[in-house]
């Protein structure tokens, strides 16, 4: 089976860590300085699961001709989801298995609107990851939890095997037929802990450790949890009592990829995050004050 993972940040680079005892056909796309230190020094993971050095990767910088990949890992920022789909359509990949980890529901609707609901996987990282100046994959914690399946209900064999060998191989990975309820879930939590984190530049223990920034923070997670409704959500588990008990076990000192995207001066994903619930519940006139003045307080910084 051949996989790409395009984008070897704290996602990309974990998941490929672990799927290269599996026996697939790994190839990796990077640019720029991660692709160079890729090319030269491989792939190189800390981590309390297990510290992981691949010496030599497949490495490019575009996708390459003439391959007909299985599956391909999307761990693009949002802002660059777009320019990806271009890449697909450009190199004719539109029947391969896409699967998307990016943050909040834009990938999935977007794949949805260019290749059909049926060609359309979910996707979920649960996972608190990065690049460390040393061009490390820094992993946080021991959470490592990933989830695909069809937004269709459709049972696809070829990823269903995927998964099973890949979980034999060590990385958490699960098929789901409820997929569209665990990308919301995700987006609860991480709505709240991107903006929270980022506009008050702290991290997850302070906040918790706060009763103002806690009450804001459920808060956030509550407006997202209601938009949620709207797009006929249904959870077997109430999401926010889900994630407060998550929360009471993650490291004092995470922070989310977004706050340390601040602290670089790089472009944020607020726009499909944050700016997502609140023009959404514009339209179907949800409360949302607490996304709002995330919105509002990090773009006036």
């Amino acid at each position: 089976m051949k996989i790409l993972i395009y984008g070897v940040g704290g996602v990309g680079g974990f998941i490929g860590s672990h799927l290269q005892n599996t026996g697939f056909d790994i190839s990796y796309i990077a640019r720029g300085t991660r692709f160079e230190f890729l090319k030269k020094n491989g792939l190189k993971l800390k981590s309390q699961l297990g510290d992981k050095i691949i010496k030599k990767i497949k490495i490019y910088n575009t996708i390459p001709n003439k391959i007909d990949f299985d599956i391909i890992i999307s761990t693009v920022k949002l802002y660059d989801f777009d320019a990806f789909i271009g890449e697909i359509k450009e190199k004719g990949l539109h029947e391969t298995i896409l699967l998307p980890f990016q943050n909040g529901v834009y990938s999935e609707q977007k794949i949805s609107q260019e290749f059909g609901e049926e060609k359309t996987f979910g996707a979920v990282a649960q996972i608190s990851s990065y690049i460390n100046q040393n061009q490390y994959v820094i992993h946080k914690g021991k959470l490592a939890s990933f989830f695909v399946g069809n937004m269709s209900d459709i049972v696809n064999k070829k990823l269903l095997k995927f998964c099973e060998i890949s979980k034999n191989s060590g990385l958490d990975i699960q098929y789901k037929s409820n997929i569209k309820e665990k990308i919301w879930e995700k987006f609860i939590f991480l709505s709240a802990y991107s903006g929270i984190t980022t506009l008050t530049k702290k991290s997850i223990g302070e906040i918790f450790a706060s009763t103002t920034l806690k009450d804001n923070f459920v808060s956030a997670m509550i407006e997202t949890y209601n938009l949620s409704k709207f797009f006929n959500v249904k959870f077997k588990v109430n999401p926010i009592d889900y994630w407060l008990e998550k929360i009471k076990k993650m490291p004092f000192d995470m922070t989310s990829s977004m706050y340390l995207d601040y602290l670089n001066n790089k472009q944020l994903e607020l726009k499909w995050l944050s700016g997502f619930i609140v023009e959404c519940s514009k339209k179907f006139d949800n409360k949302c004050e607490t996304h709002q003045s995330i919105l509002n307080g990090i773009v006036i910084k």
